[in-house]
C-alpha cells in the first residue's frame, strides 16, 4: 500500500477575479473548492492513475470533515487524525491580474496527535511506500521528517520525501 503523510491538508477555494481591486466590492467571475496539501495531490493523482492510497495526517473541525469527504469522492482512502482543537486550513488562491494566496493557520497538533501519527505508521510493513509531502505547521516539531524516518527505517519502508529547504535537506 501507497501511504501518503499531509501535515498541512487545506480546502482550496480557487476563485477567479477579473481586475481585482482593493477596497471595493469583487465578484467572482469563476469559483471551485478542492482539497489541497501536497500529500493530498499525491493520493489524487495516486487515484486517477488507479493506484489504491490511503492518505494520513490531521484534521479538525467541518472543514477537516470537508477535505476528507472531497478526497474519498476522488477514490482515495483516508486514516486522518481528528485533532481536537482548531480547524483544518482553508486557503484562498485567486487569480486575476496577478495571482494571490491567502493560507489559513491549521489545527494545534498536540503531542498525543503525533502520537497516533506514530501508531499507525507502526503498522506499516516492508511492502509499504511512505511519501511524507509539504510543508509541517508550527506547532510541530521541524524535526518531523527526520523523526518519521528513523521510525520506519528499521522496518525497511521505503520513504518519498516531496519538500523544499529544511525539511528535504535534513533527511
Amino acid at each position: 500500500m501507497i501511504y501518503t503523510i499531509t501535515f498541512n491538508p487545506s480546502l482550496d477555494y480557487v476563485i477567479q477575479v477579473d481586475h481585482f481591486k482593493p477596497g471595493i466590492i469583487n465578484k467572482t467571475k469563476f469559483e471551485e473548492i478542492l482539497p489541497g496539501g501536497k500529500g493530498i495531490n499525491v493520493s489524487i493523482v495516486l487515484s486517477n492513475l488507479g493506484h489504491e492510497s490511503t492518505a494520513l495526517g490531521f484534521m479538525a473541525g467541518f472543514t477537516g470533515k470537508e477535505i476528507e469527504h472531497k478526497l474519498e469522492s476522488y477514490g482515495a482512502k483516508t486514516e486522518f487524525i481528528h485533532v481536537k482543537k482548531g480547524l483544518s486550513r482553508i486557503n484562498v488562491k485567486m487569480k486575476s491580474d496577478e495571482e494571490t494566496e491567502i493560507n489559513g493557520m491549521g489545527p494545534d497538533i498536540q503531542p498525543e496527535d503525533i502520537q497516533e501519527l506514530f501508531n499507525q505508521l507502526d503498522t506499516l510493513t516492508e511492502k509499504d511506500v511512505l511519501v511524507i509531502s509539504g510543508s509541517i505547521p508550527s506547532t510541530l516539531p521541524d524535526t518531523m521528517y527526520e523523526q518519521i524516518i528513523e521510525r520506519v527505517q528499521e522496518k525497511k519502508i521505503k520513504v518519498v520525501v516531496d519538500a523544499t529547504n529544511n525539511l528535504l535537506l535534513k533527511v
